[in-house]
This record gives structure tokens, sequence and C-alpha cells, in this order.
């Protein structure tokens, strides 16, 4: 009998189109979240067209692609970036990883299990749009964010993939983060109009995480592969996002006492 009590808050984030700021949120979440004395785990799902290591300007010569072709362990890929935060780095242009099987990624889940319940949350960093492989991860994580911005697109496109995941998994819970917005006016409109849509077709409701306002020091840290928030702590981006951790650090407060009989990651 399994004993264990899981302690590990699993988070997918994806969005419906690129370009939306999604890996770079999920890496400064992820900095944020270890500031506040968690353990924390970047996961980059983004299989096939990794980016998490450019981002944070890390060399990564394994990746979760070794985890599939050798008897390498989980924790030989991982590579530590700050005190209390990890990386385990995908692989680019590795078309294997985005169209795996149901026997790939079950292999996948069994060596990443006995890693990824040592940390305090495990941020799953998906690509944009929609396969087989994001399906399932999104539906493995105990919680998901869909991140947005204010574009016609954006939005339309975060319906479509909320729509698809809903159909086909039964997931109706999602929190959504508007990115890239001028104010908190912005994103509340962002969010009720695609949370409309939702109520509307699909006939649940979306959950608003926050927001994260438009920031030139964002695209200055991107172009220094530097995480935001210790570049310019200060900025209104890096404020943002220190809010929306702390709201994830209440959220896996109150859900631990769900968390304690489940796995990490259900299967893929």
């Amino acid at each position: 009998m399994n004993t264990t009590i899981n302690k590990t808050l699993s988070i997918a984030v994806f969005s419906g189109k690129g370009g939306v700021g999604k890996s770079s949120l999920s890496a400064n979440l992820g900095y944020c979240l270890s500031q506040l004395g968690h353990k924390c785990l970047l996961l980059d799902c983004d299989l096939g067209l990794a980016n998490l290591d450019v981002l944070l300007g890390i060399s990564s010569e394994i990746t979760i692609q070794d985890l599939l072709s050798s008897d390498i362990s989980a924790a030989g890929i991982v590579q530590p970036i700050a005190p209390n935060l990890d990386l385990l780095p995908s692989a680019s242009g590795v078309p294997e990883l985005v169209e795996m099987d149901e026997d790939q990624r079950g292999l996948l889940l069994e060596k990443l299990q006995p890693i990824i319940s040592t940390y305090s949350f495990v941020i799953l960093d998906l690509a944009a749009g929609l396969n087989p492989t994001l399906l399932s991860m999104a539906q493995a994580a105990a919680k998901r964010i869909v991140v947005l911005t204010p574009e016609p697109t954006s939005l339309t496109d975060a319906y479509a993939v909320i729509k698809v995941l809903s159909a086909k998994t039964g997931l109706q819970d999602f929190l959504i983060l508007a990115n890239q917005v001028q104010d908190r006016e912005e994103a509340q409109t962002t969010f009720h109009r695609l949370d409309a849509a939702v109520r509307k077709f699909l006939s649940f409701h979306l959950n608003y995480l926050g927001m994260v306002r438009n920031d030139p020091n964002m695209g200055i840290a991107v172009s220094r592969q530097q995480a935001l928030v210790e570049m310019a702590p200060d900025c209104i981006a890096a404020q943002d996002i220190r809010v929306l951790a702390e709201r994830i650090q209440s959220l896996r407060t109150a859900l631990l006492p769900d968390l304690a009989n489940n796995p990490v990651l259900r299967n893929f």
C-alpha cells in the first residue's frame, strides 16, 4: 500500500498561440516561488521546441529526450539554476518528442515521478497550440494556467485550446493569466471576454488568476537571457509576477488535503 503523502503542486502553463510570454512567465514564477522558500522545478515540456534553457542562459547537453533513449534518471538531467530552483531541460528539433505514443509517455512519467515528488512546485511549461502530448500533460497536472494577451487572436486561440481540452478530457478548471496588459481594467476585460464565451458555449466558468502588465524590461531580460525578477526586481511586471506567485503559494496550501492522496502527475 502506498503511504506516501504528496505535497507537490503540479501546474501546467500553456496558451492557445505562441508569442504571449508563456515561457518567460513560467521561468519567473519559478524564481518567485523559490524566493518564497519553496523548492521548485521548471519542467520544459515544449517538447521538440524547447526554450527555457535559452531564456535562462543555460547550455543543456543532456535533456528530457535522454530519459526515453537511455538508462539515465531524471536526477541526472536536472540542472540547478538558483537556490531552491531547478530546471529539467527539453530538446529542440526532435519531432519524436512531440509525437510520443502512449508507451513513451508512460515511460517518461515513470522516470519523472521519483524526482518531482521532492519539490513543492513543479511548473510544466507546455507548447502553444494543440497536440496529443500537450493534451496529456495538461490533464496530468493538478492545475492549469492559460496565458493570453488582449489581442483578438490570443483570445480566440485560448478559447479553442480550452474547448478541445474540455471536450477530450472533461477538464473544466482553468486559471486565466492576462499578460501584456496596460492596467487592471484591461486585464479584467480580457478575462471577462474569454469567460463569457466559455460560459455561453461550453457551459462552465473560468477562474481569474491575475495579470502581468506590459513592461519593456521583460524584453530586455529575454535578450539578456536573465529572469526578469532577478534583473529588474522592482519593475511593474516583476511586482505583478510576485503577486501571482503568492496566490499560487496560497492555492497550494488550500489544496494540500486534495494533493495528499494523488500522484504529482496523473497518468499521461
